[in-house]
């Protein structure tokens, strides 16, 4: 492809993710599987195709992903979690590679273990884009989404050292239990403490982030330098360190110091960006999974279709049986085990008992488990010449696309169907709590300025702002007694609070509509009308949306 061929498919793909998105808000449907079909459909018609770059994908939109997927975590969720987090993204990552390479070494003609276990990795971690996306908007509770998220930031690092073992392995000639464990927990240390020392020399430039623009420039540039500072020829000459759990270690860190370290209006514009890069990285990894297909298909033809059926038999057998299973067996572990690979520490207990996952937490988190662009882009990886690499390819593909329209497409009706939904009304509940507790504290520091020596002016500033968190403290009491009072796990409705919603988004509609009408004019000029609409835009972003968990 040209340059030119180049932009013009870049727009259109733009125009697909944007129409998609439209779609997705109307029909409900998983953004996900519509832009993988497209990208199959597009793949077989004529005209300039992408093929999935592997490095590309590792370097360049891997790291922005995980990020930022990371700076939207809980570093305090995942730490609670924790036990559970590594059971899915550690243990069951490695117990899937190695059935896998068994399965293959075993029944699949001429494959070898380290092919199996190759493919395993590439496997074996779900992509939660698709899971999240869907489990947000159908209520999901808190901490399976905890789990989903947390799983799917560790669970890349975990394949990606698997595999780098798997091929190294290959090119020896013998796949040494004993030398893989070594070199994943030397690359997994590795990857934390880089990531850690990114995240505090990121936080050392506070004064840096205070601007907004630096703030950005920062953030969009800090995960490309983890994975750049372990993944570069002069550090793997000496060891190897996993780039993707040091993005994701650095995202954790910084996500939890960002409100203590920067200001809102870095906050601000930096989520923003990172939503729109998000928006725009994840439909072109989908479109791009669905363009792969007809060159996989291709390099079956020197394959017995008894092979090719063996394989995929394994690999989808393992993958879709063994996550379940998994799951159920250690609810059934005693309780030391059990602490360490399953359960979660109810923190109202003061016994620390742990809760295990019941059985509607089981079968969502079973069907949580969509495949996608790691998968892909890892499976891509490997060398020319390796054994079986075309086989390889059709197994890891057919298992993307098996997840993540089967799964993607029946995951929002099963959460429906089980009723298993956050409780948004203890949601709601304690945000206004923690809003009245914040401005109590308002009031106290108003009245220890009051102490201090001032002016009379100044006694009117402190009088007008008092006033002024009186009536906003008033409004949350109000909503917490409504909300006090519901016995149910939807928010209650209040037609004082949706009417007082009403009048102050109509309000500041008129605002600007009369900012506009001086503009036309001439009274105002396009800057200052930029400047003051920017100020109702803020105002307008407080607004909680109508019937929302506010």
């Amino acid at each position: 492809m040209n340059l030119e061929e180049i932009l013009l498919f870049g727009l259109g793909a733009v125009a697909v993710i944007i129409a998609v998105r439209w779609v997705t808000e109307k029909t409900g449907l998983p953004a996900a599987v519509l832009l993988t079909l497209i990208g199959i459909v597009y793949a077989y018609l004529p005209g300039p195709n992408l093929e999935l770059e592997p490095e590309l994908v590792l370097t360049f939109i891997l790291p922005p992903l995980l990020y930022n997927a990371a700076l939207d975590s809980s570093l305090l969720d995942i730490r609670r979690n924790m036990r559970t987090v590594i059971s899915l993204s550690v243990v069951l990552v490695l117990v899937t590679a190695l059935l896998i390479g068994l399965g293959f070494s075993l029944w699949v003609a001429g494959a070898t273990l380290a092919a199996g276990v190759a493919l395993g990795a590439a496997v074996a971690p779900p992509d939660p884009v698709a899971a999240l996306a869907v489990g947000r908007k159908a209520g999901l509770p808190g901490k399976l989404v905890t789990l989903i998220s947390g799983e799917g930031l560790l669970n890349d690092a975990t394949a990606l050292t698997i595999l780098t073992v798997a091929v190294a392995a290959h090119a020896d000639g013998n796949f040494a239990f004993d030398n893989a464990v070594g070199q994943f927990v030397i690359s997994a240390v590795g990857g934390v403490l880089v990531g850690v020392a990114v995240a505090y020399a990121v936080r050392g430039l506070k004064a840096l982030r205070s601007d907004p623009l630096n703030a950005n420039a920062l953030s969009l540039i800090t995960p490309l330098a983890a994975y750049l500072i372990c993944e570069n020829d002069f550090v793997h000459h000496y060891v190897v360190i996993s780039g993707v759990l040091a993005v994701v270690v650095a995202g954790l860190i910084v996500g939890h110091d960002t409100p203590r370290y920067t200001t809102g209006a870095s906050r601000l514009q930096t989520s923003a960006v990172w939503r729109l890069i998000d928006f725009l990285l994840e439909g072109v990894v989908f479109l791009l999974i669905g363009q792969q297909v007809p060159k996989v298909i291709d390099g079956l033809a020197q394959y017995e279709t008894s092979t090719i059926i063996i394989a995929l038999t394994i690999t989808l057998g393992v993958v879709l049986l063994l996550r379940p299973l998994w799951l159920v067996i250690t609810q059934w572990l005693p309780r030391s085990l059990h602490t360490r690979l399953g359960g979660q520490v109810d923190e109202d207990d003061t016994t620390n008992r742990e809760v295990p996952l019941t059985g509607k937490e089981i079968t969502v988190l079973s069907w949580a488990g969509t495949r996608g662009v790691i998968t892909l882009a890892a499976i891509f990886t490997l060398p020319a010449g390796f054994p079986d690499r075309e086989l390889l390819h059709f197994c890891a593909i057919a298992v993307v696309l098996v997840t993540l329209v089967g799964q993607g497409l029946t995951f929002a009706p099963l959460v429906r169907r089980l009723g298993l939904r956050a409780n948004q009304t203890d949601k709601a509940r304690l945000r206004n709590e923690a809003r009245s507790a914040a401005v109590r504290a308002a009031l106290d520091r108003l009245d220890d300025i009051q102490e201090q020596q001032h002016d009379n002016v100044e006694d009117e500033a402190i009088e007008t702002m008092r006033r002024q968190l009186q009536v906003r403290l008033d409004r949350y009491r109000r909503r917490l007694d409504l909300l006090e009072q519901s016995e149910s796990s939807d928010l209650p409705t209040s037609p004082q609070y949706e009417a007082a919603l009403m009048v102050r988004q109509a309000v500041i509609d008129a605002e600007r509509e009369e900012l506009l009408r001086w503009r036309d004019a001439g009274r105002l000029s396009d800057d200052s009308l930029r400047v003051l609409n920017r100020e109702l835009d803020h105002e307008e972003l407080i607004l909680p949306k109508r019937n929302s968990a506010h």
